[in-house]
């Protein structure tokens, strides 16, 4: 069996949440199971490590962005394998000092996300983290900070992506997800 295999069949699905029409595939499971969650990590790591680290300039990954919340779970681990920056990006109003803003929609409403002005350097190679791509609006918003900061987004992370809303083409790097759902 394949890490996607082995971590779609962990996966909780949660019929109409966060409303009715939406099945909400849940990745707690995976958390709560030590081996799962080294298979995820290790998934995402080899990624990095095999594919998109050799094609950069400089070999280097500089900084590890970690969407709110379920970013957070994976960006600090992965960052602190890398030897890289782990750098939040929140919902409007929950990070202090100065702060970047943009602007997104997603699949059930319009949010704000926010990042500490002077987190990212410019030139630094940075990748995008989460745990869920559905329309991609999040992501987006998320590389458009990058952007902000002077810094280059190289590639999105993903356990899920939900292939039949097409979000990868609305990103500015390229998309890997472990996952892919079309339903």
């Amino acid at each position: 069996m394949s890490d996607a295999e082995y971590l779609k069949s962990l996966l909780g699905v949660h019929p109409d949440f966060p409303k009715k029409g939406i099945n909400f595939l849940d990745i707690f499971p995976i958390l709560r199971d030590p081996v799962a969650f080294e298979v995820l990590i290790t998934n995402l790591l080899y990624r990095l490590t095999s594919h998109t680290i050799p094609s950069l300039q400089g070999g280097k990954i500089d900084v590890i962005v970690g969407l709110d919340a379920r970013g957070f779970l994976l960006g600090p681990i992965i960052a602190s394998r890398l030897k890289a920056a782990f750098v939040p990006v929140r919902k409007r109003g929950k990070l202090p000092g100065e702060c970047v803003s943009a602007e997104y929609e997603k699949e059930y409403g319009k949010d704000v996300f926010e990042m500490q002005a002077g987190a990212i350097q410019p030139g630094q190679n940075v990748v995008v983290i989460d745990d869920l791509i559905a329309t991609g609006g999040s992501a987006a918003a998320a590389g458009e900070l990058v952007v902000k900061q002077g810094g280059k987004t190289i590639e999105y992370l993903f356990i899920i992506e939900l292939t039949f809303l097409n979000a990868r083409s609305k990103l500015d790097a390229p998309v890997y997800s472990i996952i892919q759902s079309d339903d």
